[in-house]
């Protein structure tokens, strides 16, 4: 009973109209506040402040009406997941990650999420950001593993996974390599790889020259096995993350802590997915994703 009641209630309060309510949950208006009362007397307190035929909420009114919206729709997530599991032989859950990354620990998350969900069939797909921010938009992907770029949205979710700094991978035969750190303003004459799609050549270019500093010519790499040859090539240097574990530099290649203006570069790696209309899958596999991900920092694998 209690369930209808705060739906009636919430209701109400949309429709700022008993009436508009009652035509909307299809009761009579007499209903509606006979529902109402019980509530408030049920509750032991008022909900609505009455003067004549209009109203306003209480105080206690405003705190019951923002939680059971959040609980009524917390409960209409759980009824169509549940009906949508039991009519599925098989889940999926489709999932973008960066092509620059596919560190064992993404490995380490399928493979324990599959032993635990085991009827969850998981498809990969791999892109840039703007590729895959794209992809979520359209929802064609449930979940997208990526850097953030843009301020975070209230219509998803945005998890942090990590915050790891920027190193690069230059050739040994440069000289640049015997140093420790370096700053990007000693990179302006080496040209930077970057890893992308021919259309996405710009979007990539803009970002590692306005917000991560990369004034330099710019050559591109298919996928990262391709760009690490070309650093072994000495034809430039690879700007990487170290999201997980990354594969030991080529021993032609060596990996350095990149700075600007004297500061580690970091950036923020999370997982994004849409709010509404989501699958529980989703939420577990990033809450696995990220016990992986803070096991292995803790390891000092990270």
């Amino acid at each position: 009973m209690l369930l209808r009641q705060m739906r009636y209630f919430v209701s109400v309060v949309e429709n700022n109209s008993f009436t508009e309510a009652a035509e909307q949950e299809f009761i009579s208006q007499s209903a509606i506040s006979q529902q109402i009362q019980s509530l408030e007397t049920e509750l032991g307190t008022e909900l609505f402040i009455r003067q004549h035929r209009k109203f306003r909420l209480t105080s206690a009114g405003e705190y019951f009406y923002q939680e059971s919206r959040q609980i009524l729709s917390r409960i209409d997530r759980i009824i169509l997941e549940t009906q949508r599991i039991g009519s599925d032989d098989d889940a999926h859950l489709r999932i973008g990650y960066l092509q620059v990354y596919g560190g064992p620990v993404l490995h380490q998350a399928i493979t324990e999420f599959s032993e635990i969900y085991p009827e969850v069939v998981i498809d990969l797909i791999h892109g840039t950001h703007e590729e895959l921010y794209q992809e979520l938009l359209q929802q064609t992907v449930h979940l997208v593993l990526s850097d953030q770029r843009r301020a975070f949205s209230k219509d998803y979710v945005n998890l942090e996974l990590i915050q790891p700094t920027t190193f690069i991978e230059i050739s040994r035969r440069n000289p640049l390599s015997k140093q420790e750190v370096i700053n990007v303003e000693d990179l302006s004459e080496i040209p930077c790889i970057l890893i992308t799609s021919k259309d996405q050549l710009e979007h990539e270019e803009a970002f590692y020259k306005d917000t991560l500093g990369f004034s330099n010519q710019f050559i591109y790499a298919g996928n990262l096995e391709e760009a690490r040859l070309m650093v072994a090539s000495n034809r430039g240097f690879l700007p990487l993350e170290k999201i997980g574990s990354q594969p030991s530099p080529l021993s032609a290649t060596t990996r350095i802590p990149v700075q600007k203006a004297g500061k580690p570069i970091i950036r923020k790696y999370c997982a994004f997915w849409k709010k509404e209309g989501t699958n529980y899958y989703v939420e577990e596999f990033a809450r696995v994703l990220k016990k992986n991900i803070q096991d292995n920092t803790k390891q000092g694998l990270s």
